[in-house]
């Protein structure tokens, strides 16, 4: 299996300067190939291929500008490929067009040396010898001695470097349980067997500091030292709050692929759910997209399987105890209380229990309010009739209800019916 490491860089000001000077090689190369491509676009041309985008590049931009010679060959060379391949997903309707890149923001760049067969980057535990730009410090030493490839990236004031290896699948438990897991806002992740993962929410937590140093961004005259000085600080709280939360992420996948041989999550539409401005913060604090990017490599590195539960799904509306279903459930309750069998429990635990539970073609029960609204002639219990027996998701008949004197149920679906239509993520 393939995997990515990453780990932090020491250069010196001297390796710094070197840093920017091929990031800026790089954003000039990919900025050239988005402008050259849209001409012809807009020319009704056909769009050159990387190849072609390649050539075009070494005979009219380089002899212009000597300063490409200063860096690796590899820099431009990928950064237009890169660029090619956004316009190809861009052709395909999977992504927007590009954009132009400025300067200060995702820089980045690719070197190469040597060949698969005969990696000649070289590092020795504490330092790595990158290409026209020497030995560089370690932060922590590289799992191989010699790569064929990296990425050299920035995030607030550090570079990193990224190099991908072959690992071999780790040995694992053979009885593994399976498990359903409950991705919310209050907590983190909410697991069928009653484990329940806490929400760092550090987006939340340094809020006021976010606001602090906006405030002085924005009081900084543009283009000065004083204001470069106030954008790294804020740019500092932010890769601390995405360190906190891909720290979270990172333990809760691991330990759900490493002790479990099914992971059964909800496939949830973020997309959708960030439309709603009153939760969009919460739900983007929590990195529900990235737990499951996680999930669905890691389970491959530890031998388990994800699987997707429908995302119509209604986990949190059927009870776990004997499988009726109930009126939908607004956020703001989080103890839910079956009004059949009187069980009650967590919200997020009762979700849980039936995502573990579910499997493709099960029988989803008719909600108890929409029963009682289709209801037009009253039946009574001397009468049973099929029409008016409810079934639940576990194949059995529960007891016919009489609808003439059965209050409680019409009056849940009045007052379902004032309530607003709210998406169930937590």
């Amino acid at each position: 299996m393939l995997l990515s490491f990453k780990t932090e860089l020491k250069p010196n000001n001297k390796q710094l300067t070197l840093f920017r000077k091929a990031s800026g090689v790089a954003r000039h190369a990919y900025n050239w190939a988005c402008a050259t491509v849209q001409s012809c676009l807009e020319n009704k041309e056909k769009a050159p291929s990387a190849i072609d985008l390649h050539k075009r590049l070494i005979a009219e931009v380089k002899p212009n500008c000597e300063w490409y010679y200063e860096v690796s060959k590899a820099i431009p060379q990928k950064a237009v490929a890169d660029l090619r391949t956004a316009w190809d997903r861009c052709f395909k309707k999977i992504s927007k067009a590009p954009r132009f890149k400025k300067k200060g923001r995702s820089d980045s760049f690719y070197l190469e040396y040597g060949t698969v067969a005969n990696p000649k980057i070289r590092n020795d535990g504490k330092r790595i010898n990158l290409p026209s730009i020497g030995w560089v410090r370690l932060a922590e030493p590289l799992p191989m001695t010699a790569i064929h490839n990296c990425t050299i990236s920035r995030q607030a004031d550090k570079w990193f470097i990224s190099v991908k290896q072959e690992i071999q699948l780790p040995e694992v438990a053979i009885n593994r349980p399976s498990v359903g897991v409950d991705i919310g806002i209050k907590e983190l992740a909410v697991c069928s067997n009653g484990e329940v993962f806490p929400n760092p929410k550090a987006y939340r937590r340094m809020s006021k500091r976010f606001k602090h140093l906006q405030r002085a961004v924005s009081r900084k005259e543009k283009g000065s030292k004083n204001r470069t000085k106030a954008v790294r600080s804020l740019a500092k709280v932010h890769a601390r709050v995405s360190n906190i939360r891909k720290d979270a992420i990172h333990k809760l996948t691991t330990h759900l692929a490493k002790n479990h041989s099914e992971i059964k999550i909800e496939d949830l539409s973020i997309k959708a759910f960030l439309k709603n401005h009153k939760l969009a913060g919460a739900i983007a604090d929590c990195g529900m997209y990235e737990f499951r990017r996680q999930l669905e490599y890691k389970t491959q590195k530890f031998s388990s399987q994800l699987i997707l539960v429908d995302r119509m799904f209604p986990s949190s509306q059927i009870c776990s105890n004997c499988g009726n279903h109930r009126h939908k459930m607004p956020l703001k309750e989080r103890i839910y209380k079956c009004l059949d069998c009187g069980y009650v429990e967590d919200r997020d635990l009762n979700a849980a229990k039936n995502i573990q539970r579910w499997f493709e073609g099960i029988n989803i029960p008719i909600r108890l309010d929409q029963m009682a609204s289709s209801a037009k002639i009253a039946c009574g219990v001397d009468k049973p009739s099929v029409s008016h027996s409810r079934t639940t998701m576990y194949g059995e008949r529960s007891r016919t209800v009489k609808q003439e004197v059965n209050s409680e149920f019409k009056q849940l679906s009045i007052f379902e019916a004032t309530e607003p239509c709210r998406s169930d993520v937590a």
